[in-house]
């Protein structure tokens, strides 16, 4: 099954396809690397490894409502250049100090928490990015395209890691470092899109619209909710797994690595096939069955170490990514049918910021959780019940995204107007028309 046909995406979106997936084979490059430095270079603990984890996406809460604003005022295309170089830069700090003999669990951090930063404002212009480039008709394919360049990413990504890492050490790092550099060669080779955006209202009235934007439309307010249940419990799973895995279950790196490898296959697998279950099911109910399913499987590691670690850790993961992968390309298209474009940037920032937000505190929870638990129970059943409980809680993100179908299929109000949320009076339905006297109105449906 095809991703997308070069001539119906474009020559633009390919450039920004090609460099968007070299990055993302570096980004898994650091995302493997940095918790294994600290495991077996700095001996830390699960509480440590929990504090750099919960760094990754610092920024979001500090800089998530300011990027939407600036993003919107700013060139797009020379904000993606500058957040790649940012990172580029921070990246590479990390091999260095190891040769200087100066890195530390709070130098990771710093350089983790610098890439957050930029990392915010790049996915605020990205999000921006795909539909300035691509025709409304193909957003779901480009979606997919870029989803299966991602899963590919999973795929090869750690075993190309776990390689680097036995061959390099730190300097495997350099191989993210250039992929930033690739990426941001990419889009200066587009041509020019996504100049400043003229907007009416003050920074601060562009604030608080992103919120209001993501809260009084009815299917974006379930989307929200969903995502925030979601990163409320999956960070747990995901920051805990390395500690399960080399402390718990004894696994080595080369095995790890392996092991996510194959198991990302399936959010190769997802990716493919997503757009035609969207299709069958709608994208709407799509969302909602992947996110319960998604979250389940995970359950599937309480298997080790009744069975071999290596394969119950690579089906687990092939099926956590595959529905994975249903998710990210049935949510970003849902998000934009319901915006105009002038308001992209602060809708994506202000979700973003909503249900990331949350990301940072279960990262550090689950850390924390596993070094309180270690006493009692043991390093294994510690990271397994924690898992446990993190899965459960992101479990609850199917009952708000379950009404995201009905409630396209009424064909809501798809584009709100600045001017309908900062005139409308208190209670308004964004984009209805004014209650004339004597009339009444129904209110809106409250989310789950």
């Amino acid at each position: 099954m095809k991703l997308g046909k070069p001539e119906q995406l474009g020559r633009g979106f390919n450039l920004f396809w090609f460099g968007k997936s070299v990055s993302n084979i570096g980004d898994r490059v650091t995302v493997f690397v940095v918790p294994t430095l600290m495991i077996f270079v700095l001996h830390a603990s699960a509480f440590q490894v929990g504090i750099v984890a919960m760094a990754q996406y610092l920024g979001i809460p500090l800089l998530g409502p300011v990027a939407g604003v600036l993003v919107d005022r700013w060139d797009k295309r020379r904000t993606l250049i500058a957040c790649d170089l940012v990172r580029l830069v921070a990246v590479a700090v990390i091999p260095v100090a190891y040769w200087l003999d100066f890195l530390s669990t709070p130098l990771l951090f710093c350089c983790v928490a610098a890439v957050s930063g930029a990392t915010i404002f790049f996915n605020v212009g990205y999000l921006v990015a795909v539909p300035a480039v691509v025709e409304q008709p193909h957003l779901v394919r480009a979606y997919s395209r870029l989803e299966g360049s991602g899963s590919v990413a999973e795929v090869s990504g750690p075993s190309i890691a776990a390689a680097l890492y036995g061959a390099l050490g730190a300097a495997s790092l350099l191989v993210d470092a250039a992929s930033y550099l690739v990426s941001a060669a990419c889009f200066r080779w587009m041509r020019p899109w996504g100049q400043p955006t003229v907007v009416q209202g003050s920074v601060w009235q562009r604030l608080t619209l992103g919120f209001r934007l993501n809260w009084q439309d009815p299917v974006l307010r379930r989307v929200v909710l969903a995502a925030v249940t979601l990163n409320s419990g999956g960070p747990v799973f995901v920051t805990v797994l390395p500690v399960l895995a080399y402390r718990g279950l004894g696994v080595t790196v080369g095995v790890y690595g392996a092991a996510m490898s194959a198991g990302a296959v399936g959010a190769l697998l997802g990716a493919l096939v997503a757009p035609k279950i969207g299709e069958r099911l709608g994208i709407g109910r799509t969302l909602a069955w992947a996110l319960l399913l998604h979250c389940l499987v995970g359950l599937g590691v309480l298997a080790a170490p009744a069975l071999p670690a290596g394969p119950v850790i690579a089906v687990t993961m092939g099926c956590y990514g595959f529905f994975m992968s249903c998710i990210n390309v049935c949510s970003a298209p849902i998000r934009q049918s319901r915006m105009s474009a002038r308001h992209q940037g602060v809708m994506h920032a202000a979700f973003r910021t909503a249900t990331w937000g949350v990301i940072p505190l279960a990262a550090l929870a689950g850390g924390l959780a596993v070094s309180l638990l270690t006493g009692p129970l043991g390093v294994l059943d510690a990271a397994r019940w924690t898992m446990v409980g993190g899965t459960l809680l992101a479990a609850c993100s199917f009952l708000p995204a379950l009404g995201v179908q009905n409630r396209m299929d009424a064909d809501l109000p798809k584009a709100v107007d600045l001017v309908d949320l900062v005139d409308a009076p208190p209670g308004a339905t964004p984009g209805a028309p004014p209650a004339t006297p004597g009339s009444t109105t129904e209110p809106a449906e409250a989310a789950k």
